[in-house]
């Protein structure tokens, strides 16, 4: 067996992968990397870029239906066979790109996951390697259903590459994966049913705001089961039949195609951690405040594969990547430092959140002040005949500063950013509502909002 020796041993090439091996590389230090999958990870070849590149044309779809009438006379046509082909242009060249730009850094390329040996050392591709430190950064997969007839189910890899649409749909789980692609699938005229043992959808985000999408989401003749515990899946002629227990009886719903969206998990079943002393949870490679494992002090993790106070999105990836960067380049190591961190789910409309709910703000003892209304009548609403667009704010009452915002809308996935600088550089809701902002624009409309 082969054997080959590292400074730096990097396991993934998504967005934190790829930033920690940059940097060693571009230190000086021998650097490989191993993925079992395309490089270039989730994000880019089967998450954020190509779901959003989709969703951009049901976007101008949506536009169109509000100004029907109003300036607008024929709704355009669509085609998702057109769309998929450019999706192709954003995704297709990634793998390949990717390689080139880490061969060309004189990083070690390998195609397999590796499995560990002992703290310093990986079997990868029949090779030996070891490693001064090795960075875990596999991100995350989708979650097993633990249910009969599991295998069934597609996952959000196989919505991406979709060659044509069927007429009907079933996601199991209502989170930011599931409703986005509900969305996307309805407005192309599929009939689109979602079940999930929650009470309601997207439980991390602010439940009055949830409800309007909800009500959204139904209008566009999405069909929602809650409080469903999903009991199993099975083939039939035609369709899938998904059955449930419900509130102690049994349902079934019936579709052409089904998926599996009932959330994700750190993708580290195959890299045998036990042996290389890795400390796990559930919720990942378990880390200190340095992004350091536990209980070996060789390895690192970052990214959504990490158990650290670091939402699963791409920015956050970055983030705990440099923390990485640094702690292997420096004797001085520096801890991962967490500001206020926006999410989105891009359904039509947005629905967009930073900070801490209403909920955990009286949890914490605060004092606050919470400013909640729907304004569907504000003049960026009725410009584009918009009739969903709410907020809720919550503001600390001794300090005016913002503790959490919460938007529904057509642009709140723009809008947030600027209440998640407000958050990090503590600027009060008073100093906020001084500032000049371009009118009329959407992003004016945040000093109304505290």
């Amino acid at each position: 067996m082969a054997f080959k020796d590292y400074d730096v041993f990097i396991i993934g090439t998504g967005t934190a992968g790829k930033n920690v091996a940059k940097a060693c590389a571009s230190a000086g230090l021998t650097v490989g990397m191993a993925d079992n999958r395309e490089y270039g990870g989730t994000c880019a070849n089967a998450g954020c870029d190509p779901k959003k590149v989709l969703l951009g044309v049901t976007e101008i779809l949506e536009k169109a239906e509000k100004m029907l009438g109003k300036g607008i006379t024929k709704l355009p046509g669509i085609s998702w066979e057109d769309l998929m082909l450019f999706k192709y242009t954003f995704v297709d060249a990634v793998p390949a790109a990717t390689e080139k730009n880490l061969k060309d850094l004189g990083i070690d390329l390998y195609h397999q996951s590796p499995k560990f040996l002992d703290e310093q050392t990986l079997s990868v591709e029949g090779k030996t390697i070891s490693a001064t430190n090795i960075v875990i950064a596999t991100g995350q997969v989708p979650m097993e259903l633990p249910i009969p007839g599991r295998e069934l189910a597609l996952i959000s890899d196989d919505f991406l590459n979709l060659k044509e649409l069927p007429k009907s749909m079933i996601f199991i789980g209502a989170g930011y994966i599931g409703m986005e692609f509900a969305h996307l699938a309805a407005r192309f005229g599929v009939e689109v049913t979602m079940l999930d043992f929650a009470p309601r959808p997207l439980m991390n985000f602010d439940e009055d705001l949830v409800n309007l999408l909800v009500k959204t989401s139904e209008n566009l003749g999405i069909k929602f089961h809650f409080n469903a515990e999903v009991s199993g899946i099975e083939k039939l002629r035609k369709n899938f039949r998904v059955k449930a227990n419900q509130g102690g009886r049994e349902i079934s719903v019936k579709a052409e195609m089904l998926f599996n969206t009932a959330g994700r998990v750190p993708s580290i079943a195959d890299l045998d951690l036990e042996k290389g002393n890795v400390a796990f949870s559930k919720k990942g490679v378990s880390v200190n405040d340095f992004l350091q494992n536990i209980t070996n002090k060789n390895v690192f993790a970052c990214g959504d594969v990490s158990d650290s106070a670091g939402l699963a999105l791409t920015p956050l990836s970055s983030l705990e990547a440099d923390v990485v960067a640094h702690n292997l380049l420096n004797k001085k190591m520096k801890k991962a430092v967490y500001p206020a961190q926006p999410s989105v789910v891009f359904t039509l409309p947005n629905l967009a959140s930073v900070g801490i709910l209403e909920a955990e703000a009286k949890e914490k003892g605060h004092e606050i002040i919470i400013e909640h209304k729907e304004v569907a009548d504000w003049f960026n609403a009725k410009r584009i005949n918009e009739k969903v667009y709410a907020y809720k704010t919550i503001v600390d009452k001794k300090t005016g500063l913002i503790l959490g915002a919460h938007l529904i809308g057509p642009e709140a996935a723009e809008v947030i950013n600027l209440f998640a600088m407000a958050i990090n550089t503590k600027t009060d809701h008073e100093t906020l509502k001084e500032m000049i902002f371009a009118y009329p624009t959407w992003g004016n409309d945040v000093k109304g909002m505290v």
